[in-house]
């Protein structure tokens, strides 16, 4: 469970339209404070882990099940894990190591000098009636401005595009199924928010349990978006500074996962 006398709590998601504004300066503000690069990990699915700043940030931990049966555990040491949902492909923290501290609820947060604002969104197209809320996240580190959609499903509404902001990275999901975007949403989505730097999750890889899994390989997203520049590398860390994000338009970026 989280130590919530350790976070500083700012605002409730019902107030999302009220602290939009205040939140995207607040982050413009911190954003100039910092610098250096910012490494990324895959770790499968949609769970990445993010050092910079002296701070190692774990999103989403999975149980191995599924869509993510044969990748290996994504349980490494962190300071903070963030949680979209508490389904077994973005939440399961069982036997983290160490004590990091654990985010899973909408709302606005800080810790060791991170900014973490939680953005309630809908984990299925029918109002979340059939998977619940799925909360993105979006953080800025090593003066990079991160947005993790973890599970969306539904269209991007007004007040969580005010809270989004334009991100530097986004790391979408693209492989639909019935709790996730599909490529074409994910398409829609991303012309929404116009990020310098898109980095999809959330696909059918050879991790795959073919019996019980429902969502599509990364290569019908990338059609679609053809004319997009793809930047592939290869192995499943990328180092990333604020001088190398695209000075125009959007560029992908796909990572390699050695099974």
């Amino acid at each position: 469970m989280m130590k919530r006398r350790q976070l500083m709590r700012y605002a409730g998601a019902s107030l999302l339209a009220a602290v939009g504004t205040t939140w995207a300066s607040g982050f413009q503000s911190y954003r100039s404070q910092t610098g250096g690069s910012l490494s990324m990990q895959w770790l499968g699915h949609t769970c990445f882990l993010f050092a910079g700043n002296n701070q190692r940030i774990l999103v989403n931990p999975f149980r191995t099940l599924g869509c993510t049966a044969k990748y290996r555990s994504p349980k490494l040491p962190s300071d903070v894990v963030l949680i979209s949902s508490q389904l077994f492909d973005e939440g399961s923290v069982e036997g983290l190591p160490g004590n990091p501290k654990i985010i899973y609820e909408p709302g606005a947060y800080e810790y060791n000098g991170i900014k973490y604002q939680g953005i309630r969104t809908n984990h299925d197209r029918l109002g979340g009636r059939q998977f619940g809320t799925n909360t993105a996240w979006r953080w800025t580190q090593a003066g990079i401005n991160i947005l993790h959609l973890g599970g969306a499903a539904a269209p991007i509404e007004l007040e969580q595009k005010i809270l989004m902001g334009r991100p530097d990275v986004l790391l979408i999901p693209v492989g639909g199924g019935a709790k996730a975007y599909t490529p074409q949403e994910a398409k829609q989505a991303i012309q929404t928010l116009n990020p310098k730097l898109v980095i999809p999750t959330h696909y059918r890889t050879q991790a795959a349990d073919t019996d019980s899994c429902d969502i599509v390989s990364l290569d019908e997203f990338l059609q679609l978006m053809d004319g997009m520049t793809v930047l592939r590398a290869n192995s499943d860390t990328f180092t990333l500074s604020s001088a190398d994000l695209p000075a125009n338009g959007t560029a992908i970026k796909v990572f390699s996962y050695k099974f």
